[in-house]
């Protein structure tokens, strides 16, 4: 086993780890994480993270979480933090100032953009690009080959924080695969955007998107089909 670490590196009981790890400074890594083989993390990232739950959060109080598990070939990058209990495949890029909170599913190729953040209970497909700044909502799932572009946010709660009906409607959106969706647009609690559905930038989605269908606008309406050129299925993946 090859760790080569910088200064101030703090790395907790019972950490796995495989060959060829780069650790840069002040990086802490949490008791029971799993790191595999030519794992880079770079100056400042926190891995292993417990979460402190507020005392006004919904979220049920766990003592507990399973570990965080990091696969090979994965960077994480500067001042970035993976939760407990988060999965990231092989292969994985995660930029600088990233978050990737507890009970979440990175799969094998994805890019977590500089400064995007995955809330809790989300799963992320293989090969997606999650680009700067983009918010992934609690309780979403991102399908295979998914493009979302910088600043796009994504919403889980329709009683925006108030009446206790909303417990029971908490929903975060599905982007299924080959979905894409451009800067800036807002995609409201418990969409679907369906396989190679493309919302323009800037959009409001405040209904689910069809397979295949280019939606532009506030609200998004469909426009048109998009171009056999541009479907997943015609790419050289």
């Amino acid at each position: 086993m090859t760790i080569q670490k910088g200064n101030n590196v703090v790395i907790g009981k019972n950490v796995e780890f495989g060959e060829n790890i780069i650790i840069g400074n002040n990086v802490v890594i949490y008791d029971n994480t799993k790191i595999g083989s030519n794992v880079i993390i770079m100056d400042n990232a926190v891995i292993g993270k417990t979460p402190t739950r507020a005392k006004s959060s919904i979220l049920p109080e766990i003592k507990e979480l399973p570990p965080c598990e990091i696969g090979n070939g994965v960077t994480i990058g500067t001042s970035a933090i993976i939760y407990v209990n988060a999965k990231i495949a092989d292969d994985v890029f995660v930029a600088d100032l990233a978050t990737v909170r507890e009970r979440v599913e990175i799969g094998e190729g994805t890019i977590v953009g500089r400064g995007v953040a995955v809330e809790n209970d989300c799963i992320v497909g293989k090969k997606c690009k999650l680009e700067t700044n983009c918010y992934i909502t609690a309780y979403s799932t991102i399908e295979d080959f998914v493009f979302i572009a910088p600043c796009v946010v994504t919403t889980n709660d329709n009683y925006l924080a108030r009446d206790k009906e909303r417990y029971n409607h908490f929903k975060g959106v599905t982007v299924k695969t080959g979905g894409r969706i451009g800067a800036n647009s807002t995609i409201l609690p418990g969409k679907v955007i369906n396989e190679d559905g493309t919302v323009a930038a800037g959009s409001i989605v405040s209904k689910d998107v069809e397979k295949e269908s280019l939606v532009v606008g506030t609200p998004a309406k469909e426009i048109r089909k998009v171009p056999e050129s541009q479907l997943l299925r015609n790419q050289e993946l």
